[in-house]
């Protein structure tokens, strides 16, 4: 699972170099205001079989392909098995929408 953490936390860098990944609630949170803590987009969080990554407005995302997934109000995720699923669920979509102006 890690190689796949390792593999989205880069895409993060790449597409904003400036988010910092800070570690909370058992993973990583993604704070792309400089000296805030407590606002983040979203996280990418290890689990026994997969790897999630959390967007905190996760509902509001445009989704044409229906990847995302979850139920509550705001947030939504993907889950990722193997890295191929990197290549098939398109975070970078998401990240973009949730990482740049």
């Amino acid at each position: 699972m890690d190689d796949i953490k390792d593999t989205l936390a880069e895409l993060v860098g790449e597409i904003a170099p400036d988010v910092r990944l800070v570690p909370k609630y058992g993973g990583v949170v993604m704070c792309p205001n400089e000296g805030d803590d407590k606002t983040f987009a979203g996280g990418i969080f290890t689990y026994k079989d997969h790897v999630s990554m959390e967007f905190s407005k996760g509902s509001e995302l445009d989704d044409p392909d229906s990847h995302l997934e979850g139920s509550g109000k705001l947030r939504r995720h993907l889950k990722f098995y193997t890295l191929d699923d990197i290549t098939a669920k398109n975070p970078r979509a998401f990240l973009e929408q949730v990482l740049t102006p």
